[in-house]
């Protein structure tokens, strides 16, 4: 009896570890209203393309052209946004396409 509760003390402390690190892993995560806020408010972003990605996933790119700086969110189903990517010198570009042969 005292084996099999061990056991199950060790499960337990084990799963509430792996559970620690998930969240360690994504600290870069929040409700989508509050990443949009903070986006527009700190960095003045604002979305520049959208585009739809594997199991209902959401991907954005926000930009701001006063303080050159970009944003890349990754939005799941279940409205939790995670940053991707960030950084400075945002440029938009128009590029012609090549003529079709």
């Amino acid at each position: 009896m005292n084996q099999r509760l061990f056991q199950m003390t060790m499960g337990l402390g084990i799963m509430a570890l792996a559970a620690q690190q998930v969240q360690a892993q994504t600290p870069n995560c929040a409700p989508r209203p509050d990443v949009l806020q903070r986006l527009a408010e700190t960095y003045g972003e604002t979305r520049r393309g959208i585009g739809m990605a594997r199991q209902g996933t959401v991907i954005e790119v926000f930009a701001s052209d006063e303080t050159g700086t970009w944003t890349i969110t990754v939005t799941l189903p279940n409205g939790l946004t995670c940053l991707v990517a960030a950084g400075e010198a945002y440029e938009t570009l128009v590029e012609a396409l090549p003529p079709n042969t």
